[in-house]
């Protein structure tokens, strides 16, 4: 249950401590359960102080949503006309597709597949589309990583602000990611408030909800009557737990473990998603299955960890596993030139004869951990192959047996450089499909 003289009071003196220190401040608004409480919070500590001065409100449309999301969208937009300055954002954007390897990213909101869009582009005045589109960094088809790195400065200087606080509804104990957002030592600070960090110069993001539970959650929706995504209740009469409900576009690494919801919670929406990028349907069938990579893969007999690797891009189309090689050759250089962070009981597991211990200290984190580099790349390292960063063969397996286009699971992100597609490729392979 929310201990109301804890998380909720501790969330509203962070909202006012964030007034307090900044002129300029937008939420990051994505229509789920943690953005939403956030917004609303927001909206709660502006009226009850009488601050008349107007958030900004960001929501990046994805274009394969729930249509309950949308509604909630709408919602929050229209009835806080009052205290916001609205910016949803219809442009497009390049993320991951990882139900197939032969379209490994989509474009959402794509010119050339209007005639399969999920839904069709909202109407208001306040949607920015490519027709009226403000943002002089926006590039073509850019990633929604890209363009949220980008927004807060552009905001700034818009503004003509001193400084500029993105509100976040991050909750730490939803994501083992989220926690590391939040929590970890390398990061720069505002005012040294944990629940912030540095984004640029002018930029900071703020977490103030990022201690309360899922429970805090629903209790402070119920207790204060506040509205909320109506999806959530679709889960809850699905049998999903509280812990795993999620809303997000159904095509990448994380939320293809939810796909086949969409089929579920909203059949004429399903129709739409399965239509509209390439492995969508295989990846609602075969999701959870070793298809995905989602259960315990063992190793084929006869091979090793690099044979098996080196079997498994040999069967990737030539355009994915480029982008899996160039990965990979930029993991292993950096074991063996860069080297790592390597906690001392972590080094013990390690064989001596395959790594060089630098006895140098890492300036990343605390400080306290040597960097350690590899001179040969390990097959398997049991009971670390599971811990971020370690190099193996047994890793980069996992990779390409995950879809793991981006190769998160090694640390990595997705590049502008892997947006662009070959668009003759993969005409052909959707014409093998």
């Amino acid at each position: 249950m929310m201990q109301e003289k804890d998380v909720y009071r501790k969330a509203m003196e962070r909202i006012g401590y964030i007034f307090s220190r900044f002129d300029n401040i937008y939420v990051s608004f994505s229509g789920g359960k943690d953005s939403g409480v956030l917004l609303n919070l927001v909206l709660d500590y502006m009226r009850s102080h009488r601050i008349t001065r107007k958030i900004s409100l960001l929501h990046i449309d994805v274009e394969a949503s729930y249509k309950a999301t949308m509604d909630f969208v709408e919602k929050m937009y229209m009835e806080n006309a009052d205290l916001i300055e609205p910016y949803w954002v219809c442009l497009p954007m390049t993320t991951t597709n990882a139900v197939s390897m032969y379209e490994p990213y989509w474009i959402f909101w794509d010119p050339d597949k209007k005639e399969k869009w999920v839904r069709p582009m909202p109407e208001h005045p306040f949607v920015i589309g490519e027709e009226n589109n403000p943002f002089g960094f926006y590039k073509q088809n850019m990633t929604f990583e890209e363009f949220i790195a980008r927004f807060g400065d552009w905001l700034n200087s818009f503004k003509s602000a001193g400084r500029t606080a993105c509100l976040v509804g991050i909750r730490s104990d939803e994501s083992l990611n989220r926690y590391r957002a939040v929590s970890r030592d390398d990061k720069v600070t505002f005012e040294d408030k944990k629940y912030s960090t540095r984004i640029s110069d002018t930029v900071y993001n703020f977490y103030p909800v990022f201690d309360w539970k899922t429970s805090d959650i629903w209790v402070y929706n119920g207790k204060f009557r506040k509205p909320y995504n109506r999806i959530y209740d679709l889960f809850y009469k699905a049998g999903v737990p509280l812990s795993k409900m999620r809303i997000c576009e159904p095509y990448g690494d994380e939320q293809k473990a939810g796909l086949n919801l969409f089929k579920v919670l909203e059949p004429d929406t399903w129709v739409r998603v399965v239509d509209r990028v390439s492995g969508a349907n295989f990846g609602n069938i075969y999701c959870g299955t070793k298809a995905t990579g989602a259960r315990r893969i063992t190793l084929p007999e006869g091979h090793t960890w690099k044979s098996y690797c080196k079997f498994l891009l040999d069967t990737l189309p030539e355009e994915t596993r480029n982008i899996y090689v160039t990965k990979f050759i930029r993991f292993i250089r950096y074991w063996n030139r860069t080297g790592c962070p390597v906690a001392d009981e972590d080094i013990g597991e390690l064989d001596p004869d395959t790594i060089v211990n630098t006895r140098t200290f890492s300036n990343r984190g605390k400080g306290d951990k040597y960097v350690v580099k590899f001179k040969t790349i390990p097959d398997v390292l049991p009971g670390l192959d599971n811990k971020t960063d370690f190099l193996s063969w047994k890793r980069m397996c996992m990779a390409i047996l995950k879809n793991d286009i981006t190769c998160h699971t090694l640390s990595f992100s997705i590049t502008r450089r892997q947006i662009l597609r070959q668009k003759e490729l993969l005409d052909k392979y959707r014409n093998i499909l």
